[in-house]
């Protein structure tokens, strides 16, 4: 596995703006951060299931056609550079949320099966960095467990930082969106031509 591609895209796609994010940052603001680690540890375990259920249905896409794991891999590469564009062209986002949740952790977790960048990054981070290199039940968990892990993180981040990641990301939007889309475009060349 080409393990510098694998991290740029993990940490790229789980570190900028997105629902976990913005919806962590948000909580932090108005619940205060002991509530938010709650809604952290759900979207961990939320994405550890969307993962393994990714690597479920790729391996028997795979196994029964094993035709498709080019395409499969092409799609990973051009759903990064899509996502290299959009983290590119995106503008300012408003992350406000006025409503009152109760528990955070089934938020958080539930989120995730709705959450169209959390679907498309565990295709894309299974078929293109995982499927390929490894074959074993428990390479599949422990991979899934680093990804939950990595998200637990990313969302942490979010919610501690909470305002003042905020005001940094809008201060310098345009240099940190560059930045996100060139590393993305590298990881992608990277599976490409490496």
């Amino acid at each position: 596995m080409p393990v510098v591609s694998f991290l740029l895209f993990v940490v790229v796609t789980s570190f900028t703006p997105g629902p976990n994010n913005l919806m962590a940052m948000a909580f932090a603001n108005k619940n205060g951060y002991k509530k938010t680690t709650t809604f952290c540890m759900g979207v961990g375990f939320g994405f550890f299931v969307i993962i393994l259920c990714c690597l479920v249905f790729n391996r028997l896409l795979l196994h029964l056609m094993p035709t498709i794991e080019l395409p499969l891999s092409l799609f990973g590469v051009g759903y990064m550079l899509y996502l290299a564009f959009k983290i590119l062209t995106s503008k300012d986002t408003d992350s406000n949320n006025d409503k009152d949740y109760t528990n955070f952790f089934i938020i958080g977790a539930l989120l995730q099966f709705i959450n169209p960048k959390a679907i498309l990054y565990g295709i894309t981070v299974v078929s293109t960095f995982i499927l390929p290199y490894y074959t074993s039940m428990s390479s599949y968990l422990v991979l899934s467990a680093f990804l939950g892990i990595v998200g637990i993180m990313s969302t942490f981040t979010w919610s501690l930082l909470g305002s003042m990641l905020q005001t940094f990301v809008k201060q310098y939007q345009k240099p940190f969106n560059v930045l996100m889309a060139l590393l993305l475009v590298y990881s992608a060349c990277t599976i490409l031509f490496g």
